[in-house]
Order: C-alpha cells, then sequence, then structure tokens
C-alpha cells in the first residue's frame, strides 16, 4: 500500500439523503448516496435530467442542506450552515464548484483579471503586487492571457469565459472542484481543451474533481471513477473504462444505448425505459 493509498479520503460521502416537499407529495432527490474521493482523483457522478445529481452537486457545496448524511473533506464534516466570515471563507477553501454558465460566477460588470482580484482579496490578500502576480499565474494556468485578464466577460468567447470561471475557482485554493454540466454548452473543440486543461490540473495541484455530467464521453475522458445515479440512487460505481466497457445496470446499459450511433432503434429505446422502473424500485424522480 503506498502512501497515498493510505491517506484519508479528499471527499467522504456517506449516506446523503434529500427530499423536498410538492404539493403535499414527498419526492426524493437523494436517497442514501454514498461514494470517496482522493488527492488528485476525478469522480463522474453520469445520469438523465431528474437523476438527482445536480442535487448532489448543491449540497457539497452547501447550496442544500441534506436530510441525512455526511460530507468530509480532508476528514473534517463539511458544516450545515456557516455564521460569520470566517466560517464561510473556510467553506469556500474546501469546495469550489463551476456551473454550465460561466456568468453565474463572473461579475459582467468589471474585467476578468478583477474578478480574480476580488476573489483574492477578499481570502485574505492584502499585498496588492502579489495578488497581481498571482492572477496572471491563475490565468496562465487555464490559457489567458493580460488582454482577457481586461476583458469584460461579455467580451471572450464561451470557452475563455468558462476558462476564467475555472481560474476563479481556483484562486481559493480548493480541496474539491465540482463541475456542473461545466462543458456543456460548449463546441466539441472547445469542450476538448478545457477537459484537457482540468486534467493537467489535477495531475499538477492534486485536488480533487466531482464532474456532474449527463454525457458518458466526457465522463471518460476526464475521470478515473463514474457513479450512475437514477432516481437518486446509485445504480452503478466502478472505474469508468470498466464500467463503459461492460456496464452492469439495465440503466447504465440503457445510457449507452441511447447515445446515437450505426442500428440506434429509438423505439427499443423507450420500450425499455418503460420497464426501467420495476428493476430499481421505483419510486418519486431526483433533481
Amino acid at each position: 500500500m503506498t502512501a497515498t493509498d493510505s491517506a484519508p479520503p479528499l471527499l467522504q460521502v456517506t449516506g446523503l439523503r434529500k427530499t423536498y416537499r410538492t404539493g403535499g407529495t414527498e419526492v426524493v432527490a437523494v436517497d442514501g448516496l454514498s461514494f470517496s474521493l482522493r488527492s488528485g482523483g476525478a469522480l463522474g457522478i453520469v445520469g438523465e435530467s431528474g437523476s438527482g445529481k445536480t442535487t448532489t452537486a448543491r449540497m457539497l457545496i452547501g447550496l442544500e442542506h441534506p436530510d441525512a448524511g455526511e460530507i468530509l473533506v480532508q476528514g473534517e464534516p463539511l458544516a450545515r450552515s456557516v455564521r460569520g466570515r470566517a466560517a464561510r471563507l473556510a467553506r469556500a477553501k474546501a469546495v469550489q464548484i463551476v456551473f454550465q454558465d460561466p456568468y453565474l460566477s463572473l461579475d459582467a460588470r468589471i474585467g476578468i483579471g478583477a474578478t480574480i482580484d476580488g476573489v483574492l482579496r477578499l481570502h485574505g490578500s492584502h499585498d496588492r503586487a502579489a495578488r497581481a502576480r498571482r492572477v496572471g499565474e491563475l490565468l496562465a494556468q487555464v490559457g489567458l492571457g493580460e488582454r482577457e485578464a481586461a476583458a469584460l466577460p461579455r467580451h471572450l468567447s464561451g470557452g475563455q469565459r468558462q476558462r476564467a470561471a475555472i481560474a476563479r475557482a481556483l484562486a481559493v485554493d480548493p480541496a474539491v472542484l465540482v463541475l456542473d454540466e461545466a462543458v456543456s454548452a460548449l463546441d466539441v473543440s472547445v469542450q476538448a481543451q478545457v477537459l484537457n486543461l482540468l486534467s493537467d490540473i489535477r495531475r499538477d495541484t492534486g485536488i480533487g474533481l466531482v464532474f456532474v455530467s449527463h454525457d458518458l464521453a466526457v465522463v471518460r475522458y476526464v475521470c478515473d471513477e463514474a457513479l450512475v445515479m437514477y432516481r437518486g440512487r446509485t445504480m452503478e460505481h466502478r472505474p469508468v473504462r470498466e464500467l463503459l466497457a461492460s456496464p452492469q445496470h439495465p440503466y447504465t446499459q440503457l445510457l449507452l444505448a441511447s447515445v446515437p450511433h450505426v442500428g440506434w432503434d429509438p423505439d427499443s429505446i423507450s420500450r425499455r425505459r418503460r420497464e426501467l422502473d420495476p428493476l430499481t424500485g421505483g419510486g418519486p424522480s431526483g433533481v
């Protein structure tokens, strides 16, 4: 066993459950979710809309509070609620998120460099020259330069904006980076650039990635393991190559079969989908 193998997980999730009440009906969004992530690891959480993967991402960053279960980051519980500036900053350093829409994390009124500078200042960097150097380093890390640093978000391409959002998230040196459909709105060539960037970052920094996606091709490219969710539950959790080469659960098989290919039969896919509930225990769908 290596030192890395014997180290505690970077992220440990145990028994997460989240329910909502809609019109007097309880909807189970996430039910008994457990997984771990090592330093420098990358886990893909895969599922269709309504599978519970986005609710999971929101719990990991504290936007939603689980009804049950525990989230540990570097062995420390992720607080269910935070009060005060110090607690908020500590949570931000534990887990950051990159959304599908980079505008959610970039201030449309100021340049990219100023946005990142503000994050550094908020987290205690009071030396202006040191902050400027760090802004340059972060932008260089994601393949952006002085021109992009001075630009407003609307003057950048979609891929550049997403790179800037990643740089902003990395500014606090988080232990874990959650990416919620972070490349799904990008052109395929730009997707590849951003995925290569993420692979380089986790190799160089040891950051852990949780990649939330409906796209198995993206997960195959960047992740070591994949966890397949359906109606809030884990259907399968295995190394990516094994899971894609030999899917064991009918839902995983359906996800793979749903990707258009030669001989693709949409009617067969629809029939198999209707047959899923008895195999998964049915129940309300996740969020």
